[in-house]
């Protein structure tokens, strides 16, 4: 969202049963809770929403939103990626109690699969120096 859609976008985090009231009273935007226009459709996830309703169709976001889906409806099967970003959102989940610092670390997380599905999926060596 603060990469493609709104760099000023302001997250706010609350207990699942309250997420439609607080969007009322705050203007918020819900997203990825049942019935919200940024939610699950069919085999489609949240961050399928963000890509269609905001026209992105940039090829590595999309093959990013085929990981992410695999990875947020539980079906790793999907890309060879998706158990890894499941495993590390888990991660991050269990080390971080404040939100906002789990998503500061998620970003760096998929800020770097956004950049290898640009240009380093082809590599094998991990060193800075690859592919230069």
């Amino acid at each position: 969202i603060a990469r493609f859609i709104d760099p000023a976008a302001e997250f706010l985090y609350v207990p699942a049963g309250d997420v439609m009231k607080v969007a009322e009273e705050t203007g918020a935007i819900p997203y990825d809770i049942p019935g919200a226009e940024y939610g699950h459709v069919g085999e489609l996830c949240s961050f399928d929403a963000f890509l269609r309703l905001h026209g992105l169709t940039d090829p590595a976001l999309q093959q990013l939103a085929v990981i992410v889906r695999g990875a947020d409806t539980g079906r790793i099967d999907l890309a060879p990626q998706c158990a890894g970003l499941l495993a590390q959102s888990l991660g991050l989940s269990a080390l971080y109690a404040d939100d906002h610092a789990m998503l500061q670390q998620g970003m760096v997380m998929y800020d770097a699969y956004y950049a290898w599905l640009q240009r380093a999926q082809g590599e094998s060596d991990p060193s800075p120096t690859a592919g230069t």
